[in-house]
């Protein structure tokens, strides 16, 4: 296996079937998207560039499977996920008195998906390689 496919997809080709792995993107999403929704995550209020709760779980999430073996592609997927649900609670919840169709417009508008996913790329790799070197550091550890 290449150096390139290893660090997108993950180091473990016969480890953990990565279909489960696949569910955790969309897992992150509903989480953030429901922990905003009930208020156990809060928006900071006025103008909010960065969901600082949505981005610690995605953060935390992405720590972990990266610790498991997971690649940098599905850390970029699952913080994109917890952005994104904290952006579908302000679209979707946040804005009562616009019609249905508009909030989902709002939620879609490639704009805004733009930069959750530059944000997602950031963080993503950036817990990725705190995941990775720490599974790598147990290893040489426990080899010792």
């Amino acid at each position: 296996m290449s150096l390139a496919r290893r660090v997108l997809l993950g180091s473990e080709p016969d480890g953990p079937p990565r279909r489960h792995r696949l569910l955790v993107p969309p897992l992150l999403f509903l989480v953030s998207f429901a922990a905003y929704g009930v208020g156990v995550f809060a928006h900071a209020g006025g103008v909010v560039f960065l969901a600082v709760d949505a981005a610690a779980l995605g953060l935390l999430a992405t720590g972990v499977i990266a610790y498991r073996g997971a690649g940098v592609a599905l850390a970029w997927a699952a913080v994109y996920g917890a952005l994104l649900g904290s952006s579908a609670d302000h679209y979707l919840l946040g804005l009562p008195g616009r019609p249905l169709g508009e909030r989902v417009a709002a939620l879609v508008e490639l704009d805004g998906l733009v930069f959750v996913g530059v944000e997602a790329l950031a963080l993503g790799t950036i817990a990725w390689v705190v995941g990775t070197v720490g599974r790598l550091a147990v290893e040489r550890l426990r080899a010792a």
